[in-house]
This record gives C-alpha cells, sequence and structure tokens, in this order.
C-alpha cells in the first residue's frame, strides 16, 4: 500500500498542524533554490508566482507562445468556494461533503477537505489581483449554482472565468519576471525527466522553435501541465494539450493514478463530421436555466431530425424533461457524469435530436419568458455568441443542441499530501494529479484545484522537502544523468523522423480515439475492454511501422510534435484501459454494464475497490504493475450515490 503521508488528527485541523510542522527555508536560502515548473495555467502560474514571490528562482515552461495560453483560460463557468455568501446553508465542510460524494467516494478525505478549507482564501487573492467577478446591485460578489450541489457557491466572471482567472494569475507571474525571479520559456516542451541519485534534478526539453535539444537544471520540478484528454482525439481540449511531460515522468518512476478515470462533460455542441480537431464545451452554468429535454416517442424524434417539425412545434406533453423527472431534488443541476449518461440513454433509446439524432436539447424559453431576453443575455451572452457562431443557430429563439464529450481527467500522476509524487524533488499540481476529485469532478472545482494548489499548497510543502536536502549547492546541468537523458531525447526524436509510411500522425490518432471512446467511455465491458488491449497493442505497431511524419528536427515541425505527443497517447491509452478492466465496478461516469443496479444507475463495489491505483512503469513492452492507496472515509458515510 502507498503511504499517502496524511497528517494525524481531526480532518478540520490537518492542513493547519501540517503547516506548522512542515520545515522552513531561511528567507536569505532561499535565494540559493532553483525550481522548474512545467506548464503555466492556473496551477503553473499561480506556483511560479508564489515561489518567486518567497524569493526562490523560478524557471517556468510553457509550449505555448505566451504563458497566458494555457488551456485554462478556456474554462467558462465559474469557480467554487464555500463563501456562503448567499446564506443558503454552505459551508467548508458541505463543500468538502459535495467534492468527496460528487466523485462517488474515490477521492482521499483530506486532500479535498484541504481544498474546500482553502478556497475561501482563493477569491480574495484574485480580487485583490483585480479578477472581475460578477457582482450583484449592489455591488457584492455574485455566486450562481452548479451541478452536483444545492447550494449557490460559484463566482463567475460572465463565460470567462478561466480567462480572468488565468490573466490574475499571468500579471503575479509578470511581475516576477521583471524582478528577475521568473525566467520564462516560451514554445518549450519537455521531453524527458532527469533524475540524480533518484531524485528529481531537472528536465531535458526541445525548443519548438529550432528543434534544440536543451539540458535545465533545479532542485525541484513541478508537473502542471494538465490532463489527457485529448487520448480521445475528439475532446473539449485544445489540440496541443499532451499527456508527453506526465508520461515521461511516469516513465521515470512516477506512478500515474486512476488513469481510467476521464470526465464526460454533459453540455457540448455535438459532433457534425469527420472534419472536427475537437468538440466545444458550453458551460455547466447553463443548466441553472437551460431545461434539458428531448421527446418523449421516437416518431416525433425522427420528424426532428429530418427538419419536418422545429424545437417548438413540439408540445409540452411530448416532451421528456428526464433529468427533472428522474431526479427531482437536483433537476438540471445533478453532476455531470449523471446528465451525461442519461442524454446517452436517451439517445440510445431513439429520441436524440438534431440531423444526427446524437443531441438532446437546452431549452432557454421557460427563462426567457420568466426573465426577459435582456436578463438571460446579461448573464450568457457571450456563450449564446460562441453558439451561434459555431452552429449558425440562433439559443435565443430556439433549444440548443448538446451532447456529452471528453473534458477534463480525473486520474493523473499519483501524489501524496504534499504533492510529491512518488519520485523525490517531482511534483504535480492541478489536473496534472490526481488527487481531489474521485470518479468525477464537479462543476467549478478544476479552477479552485489549479489555484488552491499553487498559491496555497506547494509554496509550503516544496519548502520542506528543499529544507531537508542539506546543500543549497546548484545542481550541474552537466551531470552524467542530463547527459543520458539527452541522448534518449535524440535518440526518440530520430526514431520518429525516420518513420516514412503512407498514414499521417492523425490518421493513427483518430483510430485510437475511436478505440477509446468506443470502449473505454462512457460504457464500458470486460469483454469490450479486453478486446480494446489488442487493438491499440496492434495500432502501436501499425503507428510504428506505417506512419509518415515530415521535416527535420532542427525547425518549427509540428508533424514531429503530434508524432511524439500521439505515441505517447497510444501507451497511455493502454494502461487506461488496463486499468479500467480491472475496477470491475460502475463509478461516477465509468459505467461498467455488468454492475448497475436494477434502477440502471450506477453500483460500486465498496469491499473491493476503495483504493486509488497507481500504476509503475516496469520498461517498454512490459506489464505495468498495480500498487494501491486505501482509501479510508472517517468523515463520510460510504453510500450508493442519490440526486433524487
Amino acid at each position: 500500500m502507498l503511504d499517502s503521508k496524511v497528517p494525524a488528527g481531526p480532518l478540520a485541523d490537518k492542513w493547519s498542524n501540517h503547516k506548522f510542522n512542515l520545515k522552513l527555508v531561511n528567507p536569505a536560502n532561499k535565494r540559493k533554490f532553483t525550481v522548474i515548473v512545467v506548464g503555466t495555467g492556473l496551477a503553473g502560474a499561480s506556483a511560479a508566482a508564489s515561489l518567486a514571490e518567497l524569493g526562490y528562482n523560478v524557471k517556468a515552461f510553457a509550449y505555448q507562445d505566451s504563458p497566458r495560453r494555457a488551456h485554462s483560460i478556456a474554462a467558462q463557468g465559474g469557480i467554487n468556494a464555500a463563501k456562503n455568501y448567499q446564506n443558503d446553508g454552505d459551508s467548508v465542510y458541505r463543500l468538502f461533503y459535495d467534492t468527496i460524494k460528487g466523485g462517488d467516494y474515490r477521492a482521499r478525505e483530506a486532500n479535498v477537505y484541504r481544498l474546500a478549507e482553502v478556497s475561501v482564501n482563493i477569491i480574495d487573492q484574485c480580487v485583490a489581483q483585480g479578477v472581475p467577478f460578477a457582482r450583484e446591485y449592489g455591488g457584492l460578489l455574485d455566486n450562481r449554482s452548479f451541478g452536483g450541489a444545492q447550494v449557490s457557491r460559484t463566482f463567475y466572471a460572465r463565460g470567462q472565468t478561466g480567462q480572468q482567472l488565468l490573466l490574475g494569475a499571468y500579471s503575479a507571474l509578470n511581475r516576477q519576471i521583471k524582478q528577475g525571479k521568473v525566467e520564462v520559456f516560451n514554445r518549450h516542451e519537455m521531453l524527458d525527466l532527469v533524475k540524480i541519485d533518484g531524485h528529481a534534478k531537472g528536465i531535458i526539453t526541445r525548443n519548438l522553435i529550432t528543434g534544440e535539444i536543451e539540458s535545465h537544471a533545479a532542485h525541484a520540478v513541478l508537473l502542471c501541465t494538465g490532463g489527457y484528454g485529448n487520448v480521445y482525439f475528439l475532446s473539449t481540449n485544445a489540440m496541443g494539450c499532451s499527456v508527453t511531460a506526465a508520461w515521461r515522468a511516469h516513465k521515470r518512476g512516477a506512478f500515474f493514478a486512476n488513469p481510467c478515470y476521464t470526465q464526460i462533460h454533459p453540455t457540448c455542441i455535438p459532433v457534425t463530421g469527420d472534419h472536427q480537431s475537437k468538440l466545444t464545451l458550453m458551460s455547466e452554468s447553463l443548466r441553472n436555466d437551460g431545461r434539458v429535454w428531448v421527446p418523449k416517442t421516437q416518431e416525433i424524434a425522427k420528424k426532428l431530425q429530418k427538419g419536418e417539425i422545429k424545437a417548438s412545434d413540439v408540445k409540452e406533453d411530448d416532451r421528456d424533461y428526464f433529468l427533472e423527472r428522474k431526479y427531482p431534488s437536483f433537476g438540471n443541476l445533478v453532476p455531470r457524469d449523471v446528465a451525461s449518461r442519461n442524454a446517452k440513454e436517451a439517445v440510445d433509446d431513439g429520441r436524440g435530436v438534431g440531423k444526427t439524432g446524437v443531441a438532446v436539447y437546452l431549452d432557454f424559453a421557460e427563462a426567457i419568458g420568466r426573465l426577459g431576453e435582456d436578463s438571460v443575455r446579461a448573464k450568457y451572452g457571450n456563450l449564446f455568441d460562441m453558439y451561434y457562431q459555431i452552429t449558425d443557430e440562433n439559443p435565443y429563439k430556439q433549444p440548443m443542441r448538446i451532447y456529452p464529450a471528453v473534458h477534463y481527467t480525473m486520474g493523473g500522476i499519483w501524489v501524496d499530501y504534499n504533492l510529491m509524487t512518488t519520485v523525490p524533488g517531482l511534483y504535480a499540481l492541478g489536473e496534472a494529479n490526481f488527487s481531489d476529485h474521485g470518479a468525477n469532478r464537479l462543476g467549478a472545482s478544476a479552477l479552485m484545484q489549479g489555484l488552491s494548489d499553487g498559491y496555497f499548497v506547494i509554496p509550503f510543502t516544496v519548502g520542506d522537502y528543499l529544507a531537508k536536502l542539506g546543500s543549497f549547492a546548484p545542481v550541474d546541468a552537466n551531470h552524467p544523468a542530463f547527459e543520458e537523458a539527452r541522448k534518449d531525447v535524440v535518440e526518440k526524436t530520430n526514431q520518429l523522423l525516420a518513420l516514412k509510411g503512407t498514414q499521417t500522425v492523425d490518421d493513427i490518432h483518430k483510430k485510437l480515439g475511436h478505440i477509446m471512446w468506443e470502449y473505454c467511455g462512457m460504457a464500458r465491458t470486460a469483454e469490450g475492454l479486453t478486446k480494446a488491449i489488442g487493438l491499440i497493442q496492434d495500432l502501436k505497431k501499425e503507428f510504428w511501422s506505417d506512419v509518415k511524419v515530415l521535416g527535420e528536427n532542427d525547425e518549427l515541425n509540428a508533424s514531429l510534435e503530434k508524432a511524439g505527443r500521439v505515441a505517447d497517447f497510444i501507451e497511455l491509452g493502454e494502461l487506461m484501459v488496463t486499468d479500467a478492466l480491472q475496477r470491475a465496478e460502475s463509478c461516477g461516469g465509468h459505467f461498467r454494464l455488468e454492475s448497475q443496479t436494477e434502477e440502471g444507475e450506477a453500483k460500486r463495489n465498496d469491499e473491493e475497490y476503495t483504493y486509488v491505483s497507481a500504476w509503475e512503469y516496469k520498461g517498454d513492452n512490459q506489464a505495468e504493475v498495480l500498487h494501491k492507496e486505501e482509501l479510508i472515509f472517517e468523515n463520510v458515510k460510504l453510500t450508493q450515490r442519490s440526486y433524487k
């Protein structure tokens, strides 16, 4: 069993007591340490700015042309915090409980409580940075509801919350850049982790403009590189989002935890054809006022699909508001996994809408009638405009068409309570780690975790590690370990450039995505997962024998970048399927057809699977070894979730 290093004592006191017991670094000595931060989204930018503010020297790496281009900018709906501004019964404990329950009791209690505890500080931090949160008429910060909660605790900036929060963190980062405490390396991709005497001491990167393979040394390394949803090819992630940094660290000894836990977001614009490279998310906040429905009969659905009638022609008695019908307590604000699974069931029942029949409606007619179009426009105007630009359909006049899509990954690098991986000196923050969301993430919690880790957790815990090193000597980038890792990267790069087959990298990526969605998506079976392992192994051989990589290394080469990332996705995909196969239970959005209640809901198996699965890499073409972290619930009772 893995040691999570969760401190002893009452849940509410763990973090405060732990902070006091952590070793500190003298302010004068902080200048002697260098920390590498890979990724400049909310977790990375906040961590880099905070550590530099404390006095550490920071090197920050981004594969984009600017830190503010990180994918955190795409988050729309909001950020949770247990402020209880609405006086509606919220509290730190309620946020903790909702998050544990929303994750289907597969998250670590201590980490989740700490997340809820520091959430109240995040809002104050961001307001002080000038983040323009929405405000009520009297000037107080406004809140709205999100799925999986019966209180209003979500702070927001229209549908641009991620962008505004990232700009706040970016401004803090820029201040430290100007003061010379942070050195930023834009357009650099991490391709390997360097270890000396078992400890993380640096990274190997490729300059994406020149192709130069570079060595960068530090006393600690922080991975803030987001999730791996693009393993499915079509997801709400930007096309550049990858697993490469995390996967290369995994190959150097960092265990990968719960890889099969991926989130399917219910509110996305449906697929329209093979031309698409990504999907577009419509914020979950829309479910505050939008009502989800499909026709009650297949006959009406077919008429809608053929364009013989419009949604407005369907009478109320012929509409099935299935979330409101099945879950009266939460209605349209059930958690994402519940909403997604029910949308899929409606479509599979032949009652989907749109030309493809693979969509359900999100209807604002009732809200517009009740509040007026101007009020709805004030709340959601930019989201409605985005939908119109993409679909050429006016959501003020007709319902949106939505359908579930891959959005977030709850799995990631295994970390202990200090956010350290199984490699000493290597940390993982935000979506890159597994720690806070269990089998399903509640809406508006991703931004909360990224900023919690970066602003309020890692500044304490990384200091404890550095204080115990016993030496202030700089790490030598000429150490043989750096040269060995660099040679490995060069060799892998040359292998990819030597591939002169007939298929494009995207061809292979699409095939992988189809396998993953078909067999390791919303519904899974032992038979299908077993088949998927074989298909992925065959696809890996196909990649290395028949893919074509264009260009050379010493130039901007998108083909080479994609090839490396897809090669990693293929290996990750096999691990995801392996992890899903050994977890023979329905949990969160991961529906094993062999494990369901009489009502067709997800059925957990707490006797056998109340653990974190953490996988250890053993070498190419060798089976990974499963390690377990037992999940102990002392403050909540394990029950089958109900949102009815």
